[in-house]
């Protein structure tokens, strides 16, 4: 990811600083970054409305208890700060840890996890204790984005598996495809805009998992393949307008073959933008030219981005927009499109298209 790009944009128009960052000047910086964070103007809500953020999103867990989120409605503050619904934690069944998972999802919801019909019960019931709290949309990564329904007896027989500990990776493969179509049968019904992140394979260097813990880096792409893997779940639910299914990936040779064709074929699926490895310049202008061509501009949902600094968000906007214009303004130079029309589209990919598509007023 473009590092340098984003620590730039920090620097010059968040903390007004134009000095080059060099090992010679880090510790100058550094202090000059200490002096302005004790300033009030650069608390964070003061920073939210400076950012002109309209809407930001956190990432939950199915079992989360949204504390902080009843707190900031609670405080009267006029921000607004919404969860996100993401059951990772519970749907990976041969997870060391998932049996204790599933209690604090118990507890949660309010509803004792026995079985399968009470595991769907719980997770619906959690998801519309995030919609009282502004949620608007729902994620699941996973490495392999397979969709299948299983019988009734047979999601059954895997989850009780499960709750003995005696699952396996097949099981867990057949349970995480049964879950993705649970999700779009959600979503159809609470309205909850579902989105998917696969592809990557998570803790890949063992040495840093051992030594510090899982998500500590050392996550890496594999190859994804879409159009057998969505075939169930979009033919169940692709062609209804009323669920939207935003697809990210880190595959990029799947962006020409398959995924711009399918989403420009189903009413329900939407591209997301070029996600980690390709949130980059190169990458998010590969990403236009693979894409728009096919899929146009309009199946996918413009920009959002999912930082975990705060700071970097005027600065990922800004390098989407300018990347954005360039690959249009590429466009009215060849005369495919004209002036009007790159001004138009300029405007969606910056912030129509992400409105409309996450359903926010």
């Amino acid at each position: 990811t473009p590092t340098q790009v984003w620590l730039n944009h920090e620097f010059a128009t968040v903390f007004g600083i134009g000095e080059k960052l060099i090992g010679a000047t880090a510790m100058t910086i550094y202090d000059q970054i200490q002096e302005k964070l004790r300033l009030p103007e650069y608390l964070p809500r003061e920073l939210y409305n400076r950012f002109k953020i309209e809407v930001l999103t956190t990432t939950d867990g199915a079992a989360d208890t949204l504390e902080y989120h009843h707190e900031i409605t609670d405080s009267g503050w006029n921000g607004r700060v919404i969860p996100c619904f993401r059951p990772d934690d519970v749907l990976q069944i041969t997870g060391g840890d998932w049996r204790a998972k599933i209690d604090a999802l118990s507890e949660a919801a309010g509803i004792e996890v026995r079985d399968f019909t009470t595991f769907i019960r719980a997770l619906e019931q959690r998801r519309e204790d995030f919609k009282s709290l502004g949620a608007v949309s729902t994620d699941m990564g996973v490495e392999i984005p397979l969709t299948g329904e299983l019988s009734a007896e047979e999601a059954e027989s895997i989850f009780q598996k499960a709750l003995r500990g005696d699952a396996d990776a097949e099981d867990g493969l057949l349970f995480s495809a049964h879950m993705l179509m649970e999700m779009a049968r959600m979503s159809l019904e609470d309205g909850l805009v579902m989105q998917i992140h696969p592809g990557s394979f998570r803790n890949h260097n063992r040495l840093i998992a051992e030594r510090f813990g899982p998500d500590r880096g050392g996550d890496i792409p594999v190859a994804t393949e879409y159009t057998r893997n969505l075939h169930a779940l979009l033919n169940r639910y692709g062609n209804d307008p009323q669920l939207t299914l935003i697809v990210f990936t880190l595959d990029e040779s799947a962006y020409t073959r398959e995924l711009a064709p399918l989403a420009s074929h189903y009413p329900a699926l939407k591209l997301g933008p070029a996600w980690w490895f390709h949130d980059s310049i190169e990458g998010m202008m590969r990403y236009r030219q693979q894409v728009t061509e096919t899929a146009g501009i309009y199946n996918t949902v413009g920009f959002n981005d999912d930082t975990r600094a705060f700071l970097s968000i005027p600065a990922r906007h800004d390098l989407s927009r300018r990347i954005d214009c360039t690959f249009l303004a590429r466009l009215v130079a060849r005369h495919i499109i004209d002036l009007q029309d790159a001004n138009d589209m300029s405007r969606a990919l910056a912030y129509d298209l992400v409105k409309r598509a996450y359903r926010l007023p």
